[in-house]
């Protein structure tokens, strides 16, 4: 009698567990169609898509100056620099660093 209520009550253990793990499933995805929602009236609204045109595509109105700030790059390395060779450089600076080692001169 114990053995034939075994089968029965994991099925109902597992059957268990798949609808807890759907019930989660299903709270994620109305979290997310409310995120969906609040982003889709944003959009929607005229403010803010001219709030972004301004901050994204540097839009201006008539009369108004537009100024850009440019970071200025960064220096690029000397030439004669040494460049780091061992496991810890990337691959690119592995095959360089033997490029500059094959062209010095070796010593006789």
């Amino acid at each position: 009698m114990l053995l034939s209520a075994v089968f029965p009550l994991q099925e109902y253990l597992r059957q268990r567990a798949e609808i807890s793990a759907l019930e989660t499933e299903r709270d994620q995805a109305q979290d997310r169609v409310s995120a969906l929602e609040q982003e889709r009236r944003r959009l929607q609204d005229p403010a803010f898509i001219a709030a972004e045109a301004r901050r994204r595509l540097h839009f201006v109105l008539p009369g108004e100056t537009a100024y850009v700030l440019v970071d200025q790059p960064p220096p690029l390395p000397a030439a004669d620099a040494a460049a780091p060779v061992g496991r810890d450089a990337p691959w690119f600076s592995q095959i360089w660093g033997s490029v500059r080692e094959a062209d010095r001169p070796t010593a006789p």
